[in-house]
């Protein structure tokens, strides 16, 4: 059957207009603040985090909860919760000895470059700071759990005993009364375990103490490739996965995984769209036949 001019002209427009109204929505202009789009890396600030300086005295644990307004406790927290934001965790690195080996790691938010949690914000509560911090706006955050879902760390923690309750993490607070602008935990430190500075500089000052002392650490600067890189950089002189730290991430940033399917979006929409054009003028191609060849009814009164 042959169709006409017009009705190819409008099968033609339905389908360019589908196309377009697809491009526009799954493009990165038009989502929304948390949505899975991938965040260029900040050549912000980190913290690098000498685990072999490291004597688990608690200080910055105690100085985060000053900074946060966070109540202190008589004996120190053993994990993160939603009114401890960083602390000290003892790990066995000798576990097939019969005397155990503790060695104090300090855990906190690690700031990812790219970080799931801001992609996965439904309502950009969480953020990348200029500074490279992730940053979290309680005021906005609805309590959805998407991010603690998404975070490979675990960070985020929810507060169960609010009536309204909201998420908790590490915002690189300062201390109050502080007239260096660093983290407090990093004002706090008595032995140094902690510095604070321009992330290419802190990666730098962590490969050099690497290869002036290559018998106290292993080769590796945990945080710099993983997950796309973080703001959180770790040294060791034991193997990390005896630390606890997971080594089976990727170096590609996970929102990165979600965008990559994301950005066939339009594409998809568009096959979706000249499809049902074709359907509906298939199923309707006789209409327009029938109707002029119908005799005309005529009514008498």
């Amino acid at each position: 059957m042959n169709i006409s001019r017009r009705d190819f002209l409008k099968a033609c427009g339905a389908s360019a207009a589908m196309l377009g109204m697809g491009a526009k929505f799954a493009s990165p202009a038009a989502l929304t603040p948390g949505a899975a789009v991938p965040i260029t890396p900040h050549t912000g600030t980190a913290v690098l985090i000498d685990t072999t300086r490291c004597v688990g005295c608690n200080s910055c644990t105690t100085a985060c909860k000053i900074a946060n307004h966070l109540p202190t406790d008589p004996i120190p927290p053993t994990c993160l919760s939603a009114t401890t934001l960083s602390v000290i965790e003892l790990k066995n690195i000798s576990p097939t000895l019969n005397k155990p080996v503790l060695k104090p790691v300090k855990w906190a938010c690690m700031h990812c470059e790219n970080p799931a949690c801001v992609a996965s914000c439904p309502v950009g509560a969480l953020t990348k700071a200029a500074d490279g911090h992730v940053a979290y706006d309680e005021n906005i955050c609805i309590g959805c759990r998407y991010c603690m879902a998404a975070c490979p760390f675990g960070i985020p923690k929810y507060d169960w005993t609010s009536p309204d309750p909201k998420i908790a993490k590490c915002t690189q607070a300062c201390m109050a009364d502080g007239t260096r602008k660093q983290p407090a935990c990093v004002q706090a430190c008595p032995n140094q375990a902690l510095l604070f500075g321009n992330r290419t500089d802190v990666l730098a000052i962590a490969q050099d103490r690497i290869a002036q002392s290559p018998g106290k650490y292993v080769n590796h600067i945990y945080g710099e490739h993983e997950l796309g890189g973080t703001s959180r950089l770790y040294i060791s002189g034991a193997p990390f996965e005896e630390l606890g730290f997971r080594t089976d991430l990727p170096s590609e940033p996970l929102p990165q995984y979600t965008w990559n399917a994301m950005e066939k979006i339009p594409a998809v929409l568009g096959s979706v769209a000249v499809l049902l054009s074709g359907v509906a003028w298939w199923t309707h191609r006789g209409e327009s036949k029938k109707l002029v060849e119908a005799p005309a009814t005529v009514t008498n009164k």
